[in-house]
Formats: C-alpha cells, sequence, structure tokens
C-alpha cells in the first residue's frame, strides 16, 4: 500500500499529503521555501493575529507576505470574532494564501485570554460560525487546525471535525493530542481515528511527527495527509525521508557538513528577507537544531548567538565546515539542500 500520495483540499491540489505545520518564529517565508524544496507537499505560515490586521499592524501585514517561489502555502489566523477573522482570511487571500486556516488549538496563554486558540473548543457552535465566517469571505479553500480534546476527560474531535465540515471547511488539521498535553506525550491514534470516520473531508494529523513510522501509523488511522513540525527544524529533507522510507527508496545521506551549508544558506536569506539585525535574531531561535553532532558543537552555537553580523557568522561557520571537511567528514554527496 502507498501512503504517499497527491492531497487534495477543495480545489487545490498538493504534490504529496507530508505538510510542513505551522511554527510560530519559524514557519516563515525563507523556511517554507527550504522544506518545499525538502520534499513537503503543503507548508503552512506562522499564525497571524486577525485582531492585528483588522488594526492595521505593520509586522502581522508583512507576516501574510507570499513569495512566488512557496506554492501551495497555508496562512494561518486566529481570533475570536467572525468579523475580524472574515476580514484576515480575505487579507491572507489577497497576499496570495492558497489555502487559509484558521487556528482552534493554540494552548498558549496569551492567546488563549484573547478567546483564541483552543478555548474554542469549549463553544464548538461559536467556533462552527468561525469557520462558516471565513469560507462565506474567500474563495480559496479554508481548513481548520484543532485539537483531539481539551483534556483527557473528554474527547471533541470528532464533534469539531463534524462541525468544521458543515460548515464549509475543505479539511480539519488534527493534533492528536490534549490541549493539556500541549507539545508532549504520544499521540492519540484511536481518537484520532475516530476523528477520520466521522468526515468526509480529508483529515491531516500532526503531534509528534519524527520518522516514517509515526506518519505511517497518522495514515493507518485513516488520516488523508500528515503534518510534521519540530521534526523539520534542522532537517527539511524530512519529507523526503518519510516519503523515501514509506515508499522502499533509498535512505538520502545526512552529515553535519551538508546541515551546516544548508542553515548557513538559510541564515543568508534570512537576512536578505529581513534585513541584517533580524535576520540574524531569527536564526538564532533555532541553532540548536542545526549547529550539532560534531566535536565543539556546544562551543560554536555558543559563539554564533554572541555574532550580530552575517560576515561573522559566515566567517564562524565556513570555519567549522572547513575543519570538518579536512578531518574526513566531507560527504561525497552533494550538499543537503540549498535555497
Amino acid at each position: 500500500m502507498s501512503y504517499i500520495r497527491p492531497l487534495q483540499i477543495a480545489g487545490v491540489t498538493c504534490a504529496n499529503n507530508l505538510v510542513l505545520a505551522p511554527m510560530a518564529g519559524i514557519t516563515d517565508s525563507p523556511f517554507r521555501i527550504l522544506c518545499l524544496r525538502g520534499g513537503a507537499g503543503l507548508v503552512c505560515a506562522e499564525m497571524v493575529s486577525a485582531y492585528a490586521l483588522h488594526y492595521g499592524n505593520a509586522r502581522s501585514g508583512r507576516m501574510l507576505q507570499v513569495s512566488e517561489k512557496e506554492h501551495p502555502v497555508s496562512m494561518q489566523i486566529f481570533g475570536s470574532d467572525a468579523q475580524t477573522i472574515a476580514q484576515a482570511a480575505q487579507n491572507a487571500q489577497a497576499a496570495g494564501a492558497d489555502i487559509v486556516d484558521l487556528n482552534a488549538g493554540c494552548p498558549v496563554k496569551k492567546i488563549n485570554k484573547a478567546g483564541a486558540g483552543c478555548v474554542l473548543m469549549k463553544d464548538p457552535d461559536h467556533l462552527a460560525r468561525l469557520v462558516e465566517a471565513a469560507v462565506k469571505a474567500v474563495k480559496v479553500p479554508v481548513t481548520l487546525k484543532t485539537r483531539i480534546a481539551l483534556n483527557h476527560k473528554e474527547f471533541l474531535g470528532a464533534r469539531l471535525a463534524h462541525l468544521a465540515q458543515e460548515a464549509g471547511a475543505a479539511a480539519v488539521i488534527m493534533h492528536a493530542r490534549a490541549a493539556v498535553d500541549v507539545h508532549s506525550g504520544p499521540p492519540n491514534i484511536s481518537a484520532l481515528a475516530e476523528v477520520c470516520a466521522a468526515v468526509k473531508i480529508p483529515v491531516i494529523a500532526n503531534g509528534g511527527v519524527l520518522c516514517a513510522e509515526d506518519a505511517k501509523a497518522f495514515f493507518q488511522a485513516g488520516c488523508a495527509g500528515v503534518m510534521i513540525g519540530r521534526g523539520a527544524i534542522g532537517n527539511p529533507l524530512i519529507f523526503k525521508d518519510i516519503a523515501n522510507e514509506l515508499q522502499g527508496l533509498p535512505a538520502l545521506p545526512h552529515t553535519p557538513v551538508q546541515r551546516l551549508r544548508t542553515y548557513l544558506a538559510l541564515i543568508e536569506e534570512n537576512v536578505q528577507h529581513y534585513g541584517e539585525r533580524i535576520g540574524i535574531n531569527r536564526s538564532r531561535k533555532t541553532a540548536g537544531y542545526w549547529i550539532k553532532d560534531f566535536p565543539n558543537a556546544a562551543e560554536v552555537r555558543g559563539q554564533f548567538v554572541r555574532l550580530d553580523f552575517f560576515a561573522e557568522v559566515k566567517a564562524l561557520l565556513e570555519g567549522v565546515l572547513a575543519g570538518l571537511e579536512n578531518s574526513g567528514q566531507k560527504s561525497a554527496q552533494k550538499p543537503m539542500i540549498l535555497l
């Protein structure tokens, strides 16, 4: 049985059913492009506040920017008011989003205090109205990202998915953990299977997918697609890795040299996208995922996070690369993936 296949979300056809998850501060345009080249069939942007867009916040507006290199892309919005959600969906569509996703699963307190994120699960009918408002406001498909439950006492996933389907959602993205679990613990495969059985629209699942076996369990539960988050940080080839293993194809080579060359290319792209200060600051957030698995990696990370200029970063990482290559760790393969 072939688990890897095209994913159809209403009128949007994705090359395969492995999806990059939205991650705040991480899944910006440069990283999304990197993951598409690493084999993702669809990439999702970091969530944007509908209220911030409503009040003309410039930073939030810039977060909606879509490069011509990153299609298909889903833009995620969050909020608790139907009118602002509808407006935000229109803004995302106008910016070039192929899909608009509504977040109803984020457990972050700041988001929840604003009445958004996973607290929307407490009022399923209101959540359905938000989905309907977004659907009516745009021509592109609308999806809902939520969770199987708020706690371990009552599983809401199947009901929420059905309400989303009735409200016009083209797919539902289901985090297979309860909100109280945040990002820890094993996914609940049986609860996920109930969600898949409850609706006709595609169910895309996420929650701790790090390898092909994790993805296979979701597919076997009936999911049309699998979403990958933290497993892609430092390894944007995870999509090709999983696809190859599930299709019986040879594994791709991975070396510290390949990882560092890709990271350096990503940092340079961040600098070009944001400017030097912001580009390097954003790159620091994920240094631990990239600068690892070679002698003195911790020391190199310590040096990297104290640098402010790209010329310094480039000199540091190219020096490390030269050392690794001279010590015999040079890969006979081409660099892992470059922007």
